[in-house]
């Protein structure tokens, strides 16, 4: 196939990827077509953005009504001392405006919610969930479950982090996989986090994402990938849709996002 739907410098650009058999210049140009939202700019939203925006995303969301905070400093890379109180939306599509050209950033200051979640995910090709709550987690899997949109979802705790992709109708969605929320977690300034952690989980988030735009089928769809960096391993547990689902079963109750309770959120 010829460059010519290429410019010179996109050839330069994306060349690794051209001499990809996988991916190569009809690959490219789905990633160049593909819009994808990413719910939460913190430690693993950092990460994936970058990488979603290098490898040429033709549209990246940065949804986030989060102001940076010295604290998260330590693991959240695309933000530094100068940024502290800065709406991480907003700085995040500063310090990627400079990385590639072909990538429209936008940065959205909102929390999603149960009430505005169909509308922020409307019109997205991917959802990227690297939100710091329980509570977002549920209401992106059910808006994204109910649009028919493919999520890719992570998160971290410590040491560790869980990555699986939910594609309806195509195996399980996150509440097949944890119909009630897990046990009360401390937030990360309490608990603690490695700070290579979010590199880690944000870049297998992000290279979900790339193989999806590219038309690859994804192995974490009935799949919930376990990381462990303390003892540097990965498993992974198979999991099934649940006939019983509220969401996605046979007999779903589950009309639009809802929210769930919790005592209180976990930060990354």
């Amino acid at each position: 196939m010829s460059d010519e739907r290429f410019s010179a410098e996109q050839v330069e650009r994306y060349q690794a990827h051209l001499a990809l058999p996988d991916i190569g210049h009809t690959g490219q140009q789905r990633l160049l077509d593909t819009s994808v939202l990413l719910v939460g700019v913190g430690g693993l939203g950092c990460s994936a953005a970058q990488y979603l925006t290098a490898a040429g995303v033709g549209k990246l969301g940065l949804l986030d009504d989060d102001s940076v905070d010295l604290s998260n400093l330590q693991r959240q890379i695309l933000f530094s001392v100068d940024d502290l109180n800065g709406k991480k939306a907003r700085v995040a599509a500063e310090a990627l405006s400079g990385l590639n050209p072909d990538t429209e950033l936008v940065s959205i200051v909102d929390r999603l919610t149960a009430t505005n979640a169909v509308g922020l995910i409307k019109g997205w090709d991917l959802v990227i969930d690297g939100s710091d709550n329980f509570a977002t987690r549920y209401v992106v899997n059910d808006a994204c479950v109910l649009a028919g949109t493919t999520l890719v979802t992570g998160s971290i705790y410590q040491f560790e982090g869980q990555i699986t992709v939910v594609c309806p109708p195509e195996g399980p969605c996150y509440r097949c996989i944890f119909p009630a929320p897990p046990a009360e977690q401390a937030p990360c300034h309490a608990a603690g986090v490695l700070a290579s952690l979010p590199g880690v989980v944000g870049t297998i988030l992000a290279t979900e994402a790339l193989k999806l735009a590219i038309g690859a089928e994804s192995s974490l769809v009935g799949r919930l990938l376990l990381v462990d960096m303390l003892d540097t391993s990965f498993r992974s547990v198979h999991v099934t849709r649940d006939v019983e689902c509220a969401l996605c079963g046979n007999k779903p109750s589950i009309s639009h996002p809802t929210a769930v309770a919790l005592c209180r959120d976990e930060t990354d």
